[in-house]
């Protein structure tokens, strides 16, 4: 299995199914990375760490001790990621699949199976979400105007910001 392929295991492990492999995590998402080790076949503290190092989205964190390991964001069970509630930009970005234009002009952007609504800081980064589900959009979030009308915001420590949903009213369409 390449590094890549174990980034996406360790994915799908730590932020939706940590069953399949019998393991559990706390209530904040961490798992015992000795466990990890033993209930995953080709997997050592190595591996991890630089799984965790080199990363491009920067998905996981170790805890100062490297005895425990979770994604930063991104689950689909409940977990509490210990994220600090922030006042965010004017504007934040969100990038999807233009198939989703009209369901999100109507409902605005729903977590779904998510704990949040995922925005980018930054159009390149929405862009590139939006090219994994076909022909990008991007929509502009008005997220400062969201903030003070009572919404809350949270960044997760690769830079991801967070919240539960973005009524359509906040929405523009960028591009």
């Amino acid at each position: 299995m390449s590094l890549k392929e174990k980034s996406k295991f360790l994915s799908l492990i730590l932020r939706h199914k940590p069953q399949i492999v019998g393991i559990e995590l706390d209530e904040h998402g961490w798992a015992d990375v000795e466990e990890l080790i033993r209930r995953v076949k080709n997997l050592d503290l190595a591996t991890l760490e630089q799984i965790v190092a080199t990363d491009n989205k920067q998905r996981y964190s170790f805890s100062a001790d490297k005895k425990l390991i979770r994604a930063n964001q991104g689950h689909s069970i409940p977990v509490d990621v210990e994220l600090e509630e922030l006042a965010p930009p004017e504007f934040l970005y969100h990038g999807t699949g233009e198939k989703f234009s009209a369901s999100i002009k109507l409902q605005g952007l729903l977590k779904k199976s998510r704990l949040y609504v995922h925005l980018s800081s930054d159009v390149e980064t929405a862009e590139k979400v939006g090219r994994r589900h076909g022909k990008p959009k991007i929509f502009l979030v008005e997220s400062l105007k969201m903030f003070n009308d009572g919404y809350k915001f949270f960044r997760s420590v690769n830079g991801v910001w967070l919240t539960e949903h973005v009524p359509a009213k906040y929405l523009k369409e960028s591009f």
